[in-house]
């Protein structure tokens, strides 16, 4: 099925109490994945339409059905590969080429890549095609399909020919002059021509193959040896033997080679059907060694190796493995029995004599990374402290040479495997070579700051302390500033400033325990390694666990976790794995909790209690502090639902950012609220106060941010506190205001059935919600509301709303208020792009376009009536709706055509591809603004609407389009909309 993420699940269309999430209201997990799946579903029934069109022959239609699953799936790469391939066919080729584009960069892509260069040769492009091309070719294996394109790119750019290889050792070179071919310099074969030639035993280990017509390379030289041949691979132990898979991206329809630890070899055939990957065309090929072929007893885990000599992902790996995950554990050696987590004796908490210390960096590639994050350890290591480099047998000769360089120089200790052996075992080796040392084990790929070495032996100088772990943009629990998204990289400068900002927020007399150290760089006292022992080598391969079984031994003997929050690391992260790293992480998590029965619920918990949240809100404040640099800030109150007051608040901040004034915002949460810088609301993720117990907190960050006015764009869902926030800082307060929820419970002016109310008197309002609920979340009764809304609009300092028709509207429910109209969007400049008098082609229906997210009261039943009539009575009218409702299916099955759910920038694109003549408002109640009318205007479309609200006041001011009696009938709409607009 295709997957669908997204961070939580619209509104019902009538559940009162449930629109809006924030203050003791919550949208739990099961929502989220009820939500995901319905989502998802909706997602797979318009692909499988799309694909049904596309054979079928309309093109047109698949490509509509495709792209409402691929926005539905929030752009899944297979779903953009699909699209892509539809929009070549339907000659779209722009469209094509960013989604091929995409893909090449994001996956590595071989069958993007080329189509690329495709797209770019029918825009006549020709020069972007040749440096694509020989990137292309450099990286991937050609199919004999591509040749053709391969020799006009070769002879539009003047080049004398053009060549691929293959991973079975055979290079194709497309010329009829001699050649030359070479590897890493060294030339191994001349030709009278081109044709298929086979390279010499031991090609695999050479870096690039060139290609040569005279002194002239031929497209597609040098290739690069390595992208050619980079293997993905996993294996895991099973209740029946080994399973894994393998495949080469550069070339999916190689057969791959497996060499078992006894010398025999298996080829991986089967094509996958479960491995869990978004690469799209990804050919993974499985492969099953029986447990029969294993050898019996406790021999230790085994070596699998690929093609290049080097181990699968996930190997070695232990046969018996497969019994302690899936068990049952009875007659499983001592090593693998499951042992309950529980804490030794604890220690007496002394000071210790810290013994000398050493830094332990395993590493394995990337150059450029490693040196990088040497050059910061060598830079602020003292003298004292020896740096111990153990090198897995890196595939990079420049690497090799620069740490053989430096342990030249006397400026590292240099430990060189002769063959890939994985991370635990090189810590390991690392670890031996400083034996009765401190160890400060280090990822490669860190960059750590001046003071580093001594803020981690300090947090060491208890007796009862095992490890120490600093805080890093990603190191899971101990990451910052988000937990639960990745974070940027930072740079070296960056690093350093956050490691300032670390030791100058951050409390060091504070002890916070963790359930587990996390190995990107972890000090560990020299008596907890003698007592616990190495990590072991047994059963995390490459990597992922090995640091949290050593802990959880650890802790057996009674050795604390601490967190270092004084100090930040920069950690790129475990790319390094590639596609495999999710199947490893999985994989060796299931072995942890097999292991050490009680370890999910022991982070659960941590995460749950989260004691390092004051730490990342004190960081988050002193940042946005930063942030501020004195200016004089305004504080924007609203909602967490997005849609137009969402807009309103992004573009009035960019307004006062633009006038040098700090624009922050104040959302809703479950237990209080959450302040953001407005102008990106994920910078700050851990500024939530738990309300009333923080808001003292909360009130002394704001005054310190110099908040000199609180602005309201909407209070629903949040703390009855935050109501008096302005008085509690004593400050103005200024309203914008949104919709109607001052005199109407229910927000939009609608009964449950549906219909504009006609805003009766009090006593009719509370007819209205006894029959159909509040959306407020609170119990207050119409005159309650009232008296308090009379109150609060007029004790602010401003009053605005968008329009001329809400600031009526509004004063006729509260006389005597001054109110500023300030329109969202300039509508005469809107106006210049209308296309007034337009009708449809003759011989065509007519076609009309609705926008936006269509909701009961913004008219999704006036728009089911009407397509249930134009169905009916065969009207030669087609709807289509770029947005999404809470039902679109029924609207599909009359015939409408629904995009789904878009991105702001796609809209206008959206609305041109379905060639509408008029866009509709459907609208049954007084809108405040309105976007949706300028989006339609925009696309130089007139617009009808009811004769009501904003909207009906706008169109009638436009003097194009029409504003409609709000009880005309949906088959009179249609005959209006026919009279109109229809063909002449």
């Amino acid at each position: 099925m295709i997957s669908v993420s997204a961070d939580r699940p619209p509104p019902g269309p009538k559940t009162p109490g449930a629109a809006f999430a924030g203050f003791g209201r919550t949208v739990s997990d099961e929502d989220r994945a009820l939500w995901r799946e319905a989502m998802s579903r909706r997602a797979q029934e318009a692909f499988v339409r799309g694909q049904a069109a596309l054979q079928a022959g309309n093109t047109s239609l698949g490509l509509f059905w495709l792209e409402r699953a691929e926005r539905m799936s929030r752009h899944n790469p297979n779903l953009k590969w699909s699209v892509g391939l539809a929009c070549l066919s339907a000659g779209r080729l722009m469209d094509c080429l960013v989604r091929m584009e995409d893909l090449r960069q994001d996956f590595g892509l071989r069958e993007a890549a080329f189509l690329e260069v495709v797209c770019l040769v029918r825009l006549q492009r020709m020069e972007e095609a040749t440096i694509r091309m020989q990137a292309a070719l450099c990286a991937f294996h050609a199919t004999p399909e591509t040749y053709p394109l391969a020799e006009q790119i070769a002879v539009s750019a003047g080049l004398p020919g053009w060549m691929t290889a293959s991973n079975a050792g055979i290079v194709h070179i497309g010329t009829s002059r001699p050649v030359r071919l070479f590897l890493d310099g060294r030339e191994i074969e001349q030709g009278a021509t081109g044709g298929r030639y086979d390279l010499p035993e031991g090609w695999r280990s050479a870096r690039d193959l060139a290609v040569r017509v005279g002194r002239r390379h031929v497209l597609g030289s040098p290739l690069d040896i390595a992208a050619l041949t980079r293997c993905e691979s996993f294996v895991e132990a099973t209740a029946d033997g080994l399973r894994g898979w393998i495949w080469t991206p550069a070339e999916p329809e190689h057969v791959p080679v497996i060499t078992l630890w006894n010398g025999s070899t298996l080829r991986a055939e089967a094509f996958a059907q479960d491995v869990d990957s978004d690469v799209p065309l990804a050919r993974y090929r499985v492969f099953h060694v029986p447990a029969k072929e294993c050898p019996e007893g406790d021999e230790g885990p085994l070596e699998l190796w690929n093609e290049n000599g080097r181990l699968l992902t996930g190997a070695p790996v232990d046969p018996l493995v497969g019994k302690l995950v899936s068990g049952p554990t009875r007659g499983l050696p001592a090593r693998l029995r499951p042992v309950k987590i529980q804490p030794g004796r604890m220690r007496p908490h002394l000071p210790r004599r810290s013994p000398d210390c050493a830094v332990v960096i395993p590493v394995y590639a990337d150059r450029v990374r490693t040196m990088a994050c040497l050059r910061t350890v060598l830079a602020t290591c003292p003298a004292d402290v020896s740096v111990i480099v153990v090198d897995d047998a890196t595939p990079e000769p420049s690497l090799a040479q620069a740490l053989d360089q430096l342990a030249e120089d006397g400026r590292i200790i240099l430990i060189r495997h002769d063959r890939n052996q994985g991370f635990p075992i090189s810590a390991n080796d690392g670890m031996r070579a400083a034996a009765g040392r401190d160890i400060l084990l280090l990822n490669s790929d860190t960059l750590v700051p001046a003071g580093w070495v001594e803020r981690l032996r300090a947090r060491l100088a208890g007796s009862d302390v095992g490890t120490v772990t600093p805080l890093s943009n990603d190191a899971t629990i101990l990451s910052y500033p988000s937990t639960d998204r990745p974070n940027p990289v930072p740079s070296l400068a960056e690093m350093r400033a956050m490691d300032r900002l670390c030791q100058k927020n951050a409390a060091v007399s504070t002890e916070i325990d963790l359930p587990t150290a996390h190995g990107f760089c972890m000090a560990i006292s020299a008596e907890c390694l003698a007592e616990t022992g190495l990590f072991r080598e047994d059963l995390f391969a490459q990597g992922y666990g090995e640091e949290n079984d050593f802990c959880l031994r650890a802790t057996a003997r009674g050795f604390r976790h601490l967190a270092a929050p004084e100090l930040y690391v920069a950690h790129v992260g475990s790319a390094s794995f590639g596609t495999a790293r999710n199947a490893l992480g999985a994989r060796n998590l299931d072995i942890l909790n097999a292991l050490h029965p009680g370890y999910h619920a022991l982070v659960g918990r941590f995460i749950a209690a989260d004691p390092l949240h004051e730490t990342r809100r004190r960081l988050d404040a002193a940042r946005l502090l930063q942030q501020g640099a004195g200016r004089p800030a305004i504080l924007m109150v609203q909602h967490d639902a997005g849609g137009g007051v969402g807009r309103v608040v992004r573009e009035r901040s960019e307004a006062f950012e633009a006038d040098g004034v700090l624009a922050l915002a104040l959302r809703p949460h479950e237990s209080g609220c959450l302040l953001e810088y407005a102008l990106d609301g994920k910078r700050f993720p851990n500024l939530k106060y738990r309300l009333p117990d923080e808001l003292p907190s909360l009130l002394d960050l704001l005054a310190a941010l110099r908040v000199q006015a609180v602005e309201w764009h909407h209070l629903i869902g949040h703390a009855p506190c935050i109501r008096s926030l302005h008085e509690a800082l004593g400050v103005p307060y200024d309203v914008f205001i949104h919709d109607h929820i001052w005199f109407c419970p229910r927000i939009s002016l609608c009964d449950g059935a549906g219909r504009y109310c006609g805003e009766p008197d009090p006593a009719g309002c509370e007819l209205c919600v006894a029959r159909w609920g509040s959306y407020l979340g609170e119990d207050l009764s119409i005159a309650d509301l009232l008296a308090r809304s009379t109150r609060e609009l007029s004790g602010a300092r401003r009053l605005m709303a968008p329009s001329d028709d809400t600031v009526r509207r509004i004063c006729r429910h509260f006389p005597g208020l001054s109110i500023e109209a300030l329109p969202l969007e300039d509508d005469a400049a809107l106006h210049k792009d209308i296309m007034p008098h337009r009708h449809a082609t003759r011989g065509q229906p007519l076609r009309v376009c609705v926008v936006g997210g269509i909701s009961q009261w913004k008219g999704y039943d006036v728009l089911l009536a009407l397509a249930t009539e134009i169905q009916t009575h065969r009207l030669p009218i087609v709807l289509s709706l770029v947005g999404h409702t809470h039902d679109d299916d029924a609207l599909i099955s009359r015939g409408v055509r629904v995009t789904g759910e878009y991105r702001e920038c796609e809209v206008l694109s959206l609305i041109r591809q379905q060639q509408p003549d008029v866009g509709l408002i459907p609208s049954i109640a007084p809108e405040t603004w309105c976007y949706a009318l300028g989006q339609v205007w925009r696309s130089g479309l007139e617009a009808v609407c009811f004769d009501l609200g904003a909207q009906g006041e706008r169109v009638r001011r436009s003097a194009t389009g029409l504003a409609v009696p709000l009880g005309v009938a949906p088959y009179q709409l249609a005959m209006i909309l026919l009279g109109r607009w229809g063909a002449v």
